[in-house]
């Protein structure tokens, strides 16, 4: 029986020795929950809202309302594609500033209301489309961030599966940052880090393990505050299970973010993200 046990112990701790860029595949695979299956399993009820009052609607971006065990939050998402149509109708998971500015909007009414936010950020990046710059996508991302650190209602970002860039980090900036087991978190891909750094894209497997993109490089580096395992296999072999495990933390988490008053929550969240990297004077 002992013997048994070390050998699966063995096998365990192999499916989870993975390299960064096979955490990078995982992340992007066609079949990896997206954040409307993790919505509909975490939450009692959904009522999306559309429109950044603006200029349009962003369908890569999902924003509203839930129930988390009867207490309402609002919830923000990037949202990708199951399939090549869906990806097409959700721009692959690639905000356009209106979508930044329609989550900003729910951000706002979270705080008047004292809601709690949950963000879902799985998003390869930002839309780098000459309307999108047109429309201040430099700006829509700016602002978030800028109002993100001040809001007063705690906020939880959950990083499911691709965390591109400035994308990424515009629903990012909260109380508390997880990310699941293979998802990925980084200043920009691995294939245009390399083409900057090396002119060639071809080695975006090295540049993937040099950028330290994986949960646990960026826990161990303290970017973010906690790691969720995935099913053995990655998250699509038991999204149910996954879902549970998620909802579990977001209810504790919430229930200690909600005893501290509002100036403390503000003043740990400006701490968090100015005590990140190092510098030499």
């Amino acid at each position: 029986m002992e013997k048994f046990e070390k050998v699966q112990q063995m096998l365990t701790s192999k499916l989870d020795n993975k390299t960064a860029w096979e955490r990078l595949s995982l992340a992007r695979m066609i079949e990896r929950p997206t954040s409307l299956d993790y919505i509909d399993r975490i939450f009692d009820s959904f009522l999306e809202f559309h429109g950044d009052r603006c200029f349009g609607d962003d369908s890569s971006v999902i924003s509203g309302i839930g129930l988390l065990a009867g207490t309402p939050v609002t919830i923000i998402a990037h949202q990708k594609g199951r399939n090549t149509k869906e990806n097409i109708k959700r721009n692959f998971g690639q905000p356009n500033p209106e979508g930044y500015r329609k989550g900003l909007r729910l951000m706002k009414q979270a705080e008047k209301f004292n809601r709690p936010i949950v963000c879902f950020v799985d998003t390869p990046g930002a839309f780098p489309g000459i309307g999108a710059e047109e429309r201040g996508q430099g700006e829509a991302i700016a602002r978030n961030l800028i109002e993100m650190s001040g809001l007063k209602t705690p906020i939880i970002s959950l990083v499911i599966g691709e965390g591109g860039s400035g994308g990424a980090l515009a629903f990012a900036v909260a109380d508390e940052v997880w990310m699941l087991e293979n998802s990925v978190y980084s200043i920009l891909s691995p294939e245009g880090f390399a083409t900057i750094l090396w002119k060639d894209s071809s080695r975006a497997k090295e540049a993937a393990e040099m950028m330290k993109i994986t949960a646990k490089d960026l826990k161990d580096y303290g970017i973010i505050d906690k790691v969720i395992k995935e099913p053995s296999g990655g998250a699509h072999k038991d999204v149910d299970k996954l879902a549970a495990t998620i909802k579990k933390e977001l209810i504790d988490s919430f229930s200690i973010l909600k005893k501290q008053s509002i100036d403390e929550l503000l003043q740990k969240r400006y701490d968090k993200f100015r005590g990140m990297g190092k510098y030499i004077e």
